[in-house]
């Protein structure tokens, strides 16, 4: 059974939607959103990345980036660019891009069931990253960015939304940034629509973060200190929820998550080969450049202009074990550690990742510019995702890349 209810959003006038609704804050540079919101007043980057509209020298994790993000949000509803809805709806969020279509319902989930680990995660989180969000979301005194989620597809839900969609225009229709067209409606024309979404979800085992973990943690531990400060709490009360956008499993799709190397650690090439050769086999790409890898164990590489096809050779991972056998472990554990001595992808400086949203052009790129050596990864499914977070393991990091992105600003869900 998981929890999964309607909430009062303050969500944008139909005629502003498109002008709100932003990528997310996590994905783009502060240089990044200045640009893409410099003429745009409405853009929802100015309440997720309120620094772009404070000096340059501005500290980005000050108290007046944070003062100004509530008071830019306050403003959109102010000048009823933004409108909180007066009864409890949930909303049905529609992407398409590439031809492929994920279709999610926008709610609240239980904080309790984070807690309790109903709601599974399958990544670590930061304590600095999360000490951002966790000022953002006290201070704006809502959740400004949905978290999202994935469960075990469920046909009742399926039914509720072809019918809701057949029978109803959708309340916002435009195409964002990406080439990714979205389609919102409300449910809120017939309580019994809710009311069965609402039931559906009771029939759900378990909700899974696909995307977003940091902002889920923070979420919750506001909730938490929320309680805190009102031990008279029900347990009914907005913060004991958080703004979230559930989709089945079957209609979403991750992307590669791929990696760039400064150098060889001191390595000649031909040593470098060597060393790689002791546990994958190395093979040219021929007339393939550059080289996508066509499946699970496959990786592809970059060095020196070339690209080579690398096999992960029989034994050199445990294929029983969910979070050893999937591809980062096995390149990070056989060549990235071993070979180029990077222990610790997330805090070493000699790595970076490209999310495959850039393609293996951006690889080249860097490999032309700042980095020796990239690697192409076969993308993670959402079948080893689920059976991690199931066994209660986590991944590596920069395991999973999800395209396309929830849109910020769309929804909107107050605290109290």
């Amino acid at each position: 059974m998981s929890t999964f209810r309607p909430f009062k959003a303050v969500r944008p006038l139909p005629a502003f939607a498109e002008k709100v609704a932003a990528l997310p804050y996590d994905v783009m540079t502060s240089a990044e959103a200045r640009e893409e919101a410099k003429d745009n007043p409405y853009s929802f980057l100015h309440v997720d990345k309120a620094e772009i509209d404070l000096p340059l020298d501005t500290d980005l994790y000050s108290d007046e980036v944070y003062k100004k993000a509530a008071s830019n949000l306050k403003s959109l509803e102010a000048d009823e660019i933004m409108k909180q809805d007066s009864t409890p709806c949930f909303y049905i969020y529609e992407q398409t891009w590439r031809g492929k279509t994920q279709t999610g319902i926008v709610g609240c989930a239980s904080i309790d069931e984070y807690i309790n680990g109903k709601i599974k995660k399958h990544e670590l989180t930061r304590a600095d990253k999360e000490a951002d969000r966790i000022r953002h979301v006290d201070t704006c005194d809502a959740n400004t960015g949905p978290i999202f989620l994935t469960y075990k597809g469920n046909n009742k839900i399926n039914s509720i939304i072809k019918k809701y969609e057949t029978e109803n225009m959708p309340v916002y229709e435009f195409t964002s940034v990406g080439d990714v067209k979205n389609r919102i409606w409300v449910v809120n024309n017939d309580r019994s629509d809710a009311d069965a979404l609402r039931i559906a979800f009771e029939d759900v085992d378990a909700l899974y973060i696909a995307d977003g973990h940091h902002r889920c943690a923070s979420a919750v531990k506001v909730g938490q200190k929320r309680r805190e400060e009102n031990p008279s709490y029900t347990g009914e009360e907005e913060f004991n929820f958080f703004l979230a956008v559930a989709f089945p499993k079957e209609e979403l799709q991750i992307l590669d998550y791929n990696r760039v190397i400064k150098d060889l650690n001191g390595l000649s090439k031909e040593d470098f080969l060597k060393r790689v050769n002791e546990k994958f086999q190395i093979e040219t790409t021929l007339n393939i450049d550059p080289y996508a890898p066509e499946a699970r164990h496959t990786f592809g590489m970059l060095l020196k202009g070339k690209w080579y096809k690398l096999t992960a050779k029989d034994g050199t991972y445990p294929e029983d074990d969910p979070v050893e056998s999937l591809d980062v472990s096995i390149l990070q554990k056989n060549l990235i550690s071993p070979v180029l001595g990077i222990d610790d992808p997330r805090t070493d400086k000699r790595i970076d990742f490209v999310g495959g949203i850039r393609g293996l052009s951006e690889l080249e790129r860097r490999c032309a510019d700042d980095m020796e050596l990239a690697f192409a990864m076969f993308p993670t499914s959402l079948d080893e995702l689920i059976k991690i977070a199931d066994a209660g393991e986590l991944m590596p990091p920069k395991s999973t890349w999800f395209e396309p992105k929830l849109l910020s600003g769309l929804f909107i869900h107050k605290l109290k």
